[in-house]
């Protein structure tokens, strides 16, 4: 794959905690993992191994011990935290299994909210929102606050907020964790249609390898480490 196919590269990622205590903790031994443009990893791995924990250095949410990061060829690791920002902001969809939705704000106003803080009009921002809630499915219930809302509903909601400033990168963590088989099943058929249709690259932590079969490709988290999974 060259340089310029990468929307994602994960060099040497290390990470621990409780650094320099007997008891330190280390979760990741040296991760790497190289996602091309378009492209849809599955990753694989036990509650407790360390998935949220990548995801969340891959969305410069967390840095690493050691290790380099870079998203679409730019290497995070030697930016500023103003430039992180901003590429976290621009370039990176995040997904959680929990859709940590502003209880106070319409699914339409969550959706808007991320927009406007990027500088977007608000005519443009709901047009955007719309569509992309009519993309789901969701679209008639635009004007319900959060608990108005089913948990399949409020999760694509979430995935809508993801997609709002239009990122080259989509970070999902469990996002149908919290969901019952059928409403699981359904929900990410979803987030695949809008993922394709998009031509995001994406990574999605999941334990339900049905789901994960569903993916381009899969690889596990193995005491620290990623290996491909056939």
């Amino acid at each position: 794959m060259s340089e310029s196919d990468e929307v994602l590269r994960l060099s040497g990622i290390e990470k621990g905690y409780n650094h320099g205590e007997p008891n330190e903790i280390l979760v990741l031994r040296g991760a790497d993992l190289t996602v091309g443009r378009g492209e849809v990893v599955a990753l694989v791995a036990p509650s407790g191994a360390g998935k949220s924990t990548l995801l969340h250095i891959a969305g410069l949410l967390d840095t690493p011990d050691a290790g380099e990061v870079a998203i679409g060829g730019e290497v995070m690791d030697l930016r500023s935290d103003r430039r992180r920002t901003v590429i976290r902001r621009r370039e990176v969809g995040f997904i959680y299994q929990f859709h940590h939705l502003l209880p106070e704000f319409t699914a339409l106003e969550n959706i808007v909210l991320p927009q406007l803080a990027d500088g977007v009009a608000k005519d443009a921002a709901e047009a955007r929102g719309r569509e992309l809630l009519d993309s789901v499915g969701i679209a008639p219930r635009a004007e319900h606050r959060p608990a108005a809302l089913s948990g399949g509903e409020q999760q694509r909601v979430a995935f809508c907020r993801a997609m709002a400033n239009t990122p080259r990168l989509l970070l999902a963590d469990e996002p149908t964790g919290n969901l019952d088989p059928t409403t699981s099943d359904r929900v990410f058929d979803a987030l695949m249609r809008l993922v394709r249709e998009t031509g995001l690259s994406a990574v999605i932590a999941t334990h339900n390898h049905e789901l994960a079969a569903r993916m381009d490709r899969r690889v596990e988290l193995d005491e620290g480490r990623l290996r491909p999974v056939a």
